[in-house]
């Protein structure tokens, strides 16, 4: 009696169809790949979702590195307009990949390119991606990488190495620079920070913290001053680098908005 072969689950994301569903049936053809197409980020979670409710994860998931984006005039990338419908918006692939990395760390992701990006391959692996592949390679390289991932391991392309390393090493240099900047706050400024990262206004930020409007605008004009910032939405950029989070919600009104004219506190 022979020994079961243990299959690999493959889920191909891709808004090509013609390309996911010749890659897939490609895949398909090995005898120990089972494979599944999915033609955009929200179809792949719910993908995700019925494999996992039925006991057959996935293991592998390809995503599209230009899942979810319009080209433009001069071959700039845009986000594809997001529609009144939530659950069918569109979902990028580095979105995409981010989320399955928090929410099933166990699903390998790789993402599948048409061109080499450092800039997006780093921004890729720091969403959690184990590899980064050419859509032009060979399908042997693809399943090179594809068992690779399942044993941890993390591909690039030799390439893209230095380029990538150079936007994580500026990455963390950035982040590093932040946190500096959020560690010269007093106690009280980075309690308003967390507000305003929160997203509330000076006035429900003087509530939560029982102050006076006026002292809460001083505070907020010290935190900007210090942080060497002149708006709110910079602020919030910069406290996000450095890993600052928002207020906790169970305070008494998290539903004002951060308003701003010509760069100034509202």
């Amino acid at each position: 009696m022979g020994v079961p072969v243990v299959r690999i689950r493959v889920l191909v994301v891709d808004d090509h169809r013609i390309f996911a569903e010749s890659l897939a049936a490609a895949l398909a053809a090995e005898p120990d790949v089972e494979v599944a197409a999915a033609g955009s980020g929200p179809a792949a979670l719910r993908c995700l979702e019925r494999a996992a409710a039925e006991g057959r994860g996935y293991d592998v998931m390809l995503v599209d590195a230009e899942l979810g984006i319009l080209r433009t005039a001069g071959d700039r990338r845009a986000p594809v307009p997001v529609p009144a419908d939530g659950e069918n918006a569109p979902v990028d692939g580095i979105s995409l990949v981010a989320g399955v990395r928090s929410g099933r760390p166990s699903v390998r992701t790789v993402v599948l390119a048409e061109k080499d990006d450092p800039r997006r391959a780093a921004l890729a692996l720091q969403a959690g991606a184990f590899g980064w592949v050419a859509k032009d390679c060979s399908l042997q390289r693809l399943l090179t990488v594809i068992r690779g991932v399942l044993r941890d391991e993390t591909h690039l392309p030799p390439a893209l190495l230095t380029g990538v390393l150079r936007e994580l090493t500026a990455a963390r240099k950035h982040r590093t620079e932040s946190e500096q900047l959020v560690e010269s706050l007093t106690p009280r400024e980075r309690e308003v920070l967390r507000c305003m990262v929160a997203g509330l206004g000076r006035k429900a930020v003087a509530e939560r913290l029982f102050l006076s409007p006026h002292t809460v605008r001083t505070h907020m004009q010290n935190v900007l001053g210090k942080l060497g910032v002149h708006s709110t939405l910079a602020a919030v950029a910069l406290a996000r680098r450095a890993g600052v989070g928002p207020a906790d919600p169970a305070g008494p009104d998290l539903a004002g908005n951060v308003v701003e004219r010509g760069g100034q506190l509202a």
